[in-house]
């Protein structure tokens, strides 16, 4: 099995943030999944127009990403940005 961390910062907003984590979760329901959320910090510079992100770190034990996983992620707009570390 293979170790990895995903970092995600999504919207602020409460429906929102769970909308985007859910999808995410449904997304690697194959994997073990470790879920910490960091909370809500102000941005550098705004992305899409958002001045504060929800951070929320994922550890996941897992043979290999989904394919197509990282397309999901960029497609979804409640997501500003994502971090994937191969540990």
């Amino acid at each position: 099995m293979r170790k990895y961390q995903l970092t995600l910062v999504t919207k602020s907003t409460d429906p929102v943030r769970k909308k985007a984590i859910d999808s995410v979760k449904e997304m690697l329901k194959g994997s073990k999944l470790q879920e910490e959320e960091i909370g809500e910090k102000e941005l550098a510079y705004p992305i899409k127009r958002e001045n504060k992100g929800f951070y929320t770190s994922f550890l996941l034990d897992t043979e290999a990403l989904p394919t197509g996983f990282e397309k999901k992620l960029n497609a979804d707009d409640n997501i500003l940005r994502y971090l994937i570390i191969k540990l």
